[in-house]
């Protein structure tokens, strides 16, 4: 089964499911918030069935949320009919969508994305050509380190039971900053939210050209 078919197959389930760290979880969000601004365009990756779009929307001037599952977009179309502003819209697509051209983005948020990445790198640099100089990269991903092997051996179960999507990938804080860092971004401000299990943010910044100012 194919990352795709995972969250298609689990859509309804993962929507219905409460948030297991809300106090990391309004951390993350008013951190988010503190980078925002009412003018703002936005893009989400990974936007699930669309419950943080939601929340953000009302502090930007438009926020595009993206997802491969047509299943999550179909539900989170089912909550944009109660949201009362004009300013939001579901896409099922991905980073790499033609329509998103280079430096039209003042922000791009990725929460528990990277980690299913099979290679974060051509993502960060698409992340960085589509961000307008200066914009800003926010991520929280799952860190549960290269070496956890209670964790790997757990993940491995469940992965055969079919609870956690195939491509999930083992992580260091370190290995996220290395690869932002190396798509030409600085990192600003970083951050655990919750602390265990590790899901690490990452504000970082696209780097203005002294010959554009």
């Amino acid at each position: 089964m194919g990352e795709t078919q995972f969250w298609d197959r689990v859509a309804r389930r993962y929507a219905a499911r409460p948030i297991g760290n809300v106090a990391a979880y309004e951390t993350t969000l008013a951190r988010t918030r503190a980078y925002l601004n009412e003018a703002d365009r936005v893009l989400e990756l990974g936007c699930g069935t669309g419950s943080t779009a939601l929340l953000l929307a009302p502090d930007v001037g438009h926020l595009t949320a993206s997802d491969l599952s047509g299943e999550m977009i179909a539900i989170a179309n089912e909550k944009l009919a109660d949201f009362e502003g004009g300013n939001l819209e579901f896409r099922q697509s991905d980073v790499f969508d033609a329509g998103f051209a280079p430096g039209s983005f003042d922000a791009v948020l990725a929460f528990n994305f990277l980690h299913l990445l099979d290679d974060m790198n051509p993502t960060l640099a698409r992340v960085q050509a589509i961000l307008k100089p200066g914009g800003v990269f926010i991520s929280k991903t799952i860190c549960l380190g290269r070496h956890a092997w209670h964790f790997r051996a757990l993940i491995a179960v469940l992965r055969l039971l079919g609870k956690v999507p195939p491509d999930l990938h083992f992580l260091d804080p370190d290995d996220v900053q290395g690869a932002v860092r190396a798509a030409g971004f600085v990192i600003e401000e970083t951050g655990d939210y919750p602390a265990r299990p590790r899901a690490h943010l990452i504000v970082a910044r696209k780097p203005v050209d002294p010959s554009e100012s």
